[in-house]
């Protein structure tokens, strides 16, 4: 690739959804023309939903384009060799102006066997909370098949399932086979596998504008389930100018920085690094250049951009694979 790396922003990928709303134009910026858009996917290379970038020299190239063309520079050396030219991880940001349906993802194995996919082991971290919000995590205790399945069929599935309230800087962490659903007045961003796998257990019988339901996957979810209970929550440090740690997983590892001032970065070429911006404002300089960011933006630091600064006063989650 003949072309220099620099900070590279993509193209949103909006979807509406029957639970959506409009804070992510209301809190996030996104340009979004719908009263029911529920996702922004940031940074994707799910077939049929791959990401577009929208500055710079690159501008209009696709991400697959681009890591087909140089894998070792945009994914790292040691990403690339794990992965092959695969974007091992999805971006997201999500509003949910209503409950969404509850759900589960099969695991690496699962996922494979059945459709040829990774699994999608997933983090959220909650950006905004309405005052009653709440978030459906895991079994309230230890379950089993037969329990699941007779409150499934009974409509009382709800019953036996572990409802948490959300507040804003809460995250959770959801290991594959954890039964979930994110609830009414959330907006969160969304760190997970490259997938699109997902086995709808329940959807409170909604219908759509056309008096439908949504399809369940009731049988697929069977081996899917780890009825066990689980704990998601995850607590972290905020010492500022500093990547707090706050999830560290095979799949990736999650920080937050709070920002007040500057910061070096310094990559040693092995993955490439994301940050997304949940909180204020920051820039990426780079070679005398200066990228600007805020809240609600999503940035891809290609794996050889080797030293940059930080410089603003934000609170940014820092992906990167370990």
């Amino acid at each position: 690739m003949n072309t220099k790396v620099y900070p590279l922003q993509f193209e949103p990928i909006l979807k509406d959804r029957i639970w959506g709303g409009e804070k992510l134009k209301t809190i996030l910026n996104k340009p979004i023309v719908s009263e029911i858009t529920g996702e922004s996917w940031e940074l994707s290379t799910v077939e049929g939903d791959v990401s577009v970038i929208a500055n710079g020299e690159l501008k209009g190239k696709s991400l697959t384009e681009l890591i087909d063309q140089a894998p070792n520079e945009i994914l790292g050396t040691a990403v690339y060799k794990r992965f092959g030219n695969q974007f091992p991880l999805l971006f997201k940001y999500l509003d949910a102006r209503e409950d969404l349906s509850i759900q589960v993802h099969p695991n690496d194995k699962l996922a494979k066997e059945r459709h040829n996919s990774f699994g999608k082991t997933e983090m959220w971290y909650v950006m905004q909370a309405d005052d009653d919000a709440r978030i459906i995590v895991g079994f309230k205790e230890d379950s089993s098949r037969e329990e699941y399945l007779k409150h499934l069929n009974d409509k009382t599935l709800v019953s036996i399932l572990d409802d948490v309230k959300a507040k804003a800087g809460d995250v959770f962490f959801l290991e594959t086979g954890t039964v979930h659903a994110i609830g009414a007045g959330l907006v969160v961003a969304e760190i997970q596998q490259t997938s699109d796998i997902t086995y709808r257990l329940y959807d409170f019988d909604r219908k759509d504008a056309q008096g439908n339901t949504r399809e369940l996957h009731v049988d697929l979810a069977l081996d899917a389930i780890n009825y066990n209970k689980v704990d998601t929550h995850k607590k972290y440090e905020t010492t500022p100018n500093t990547s707090n740690v706050i999830v560290d997983c095979p799949y990736f590892t999650t920080n937050i920085i709070p920002l007040d001032g500057k910061i070096d970065g310094n990559k040693n070429g092995d993955t490439f690094t994301v940050y997304m911006c949940i909180e204020g404002s920051f820039e990426i300089r780079y070679e005398n250049v200066n990228y600007m960011y805020r809240k609600g933006d999503t940035v891809l630091i290609p794996a050889d951009m080797r030293s940059y600064v930080l410089e603003g006063s934000a609170s940014i989650l820092e992906v990167y694979i370990s």
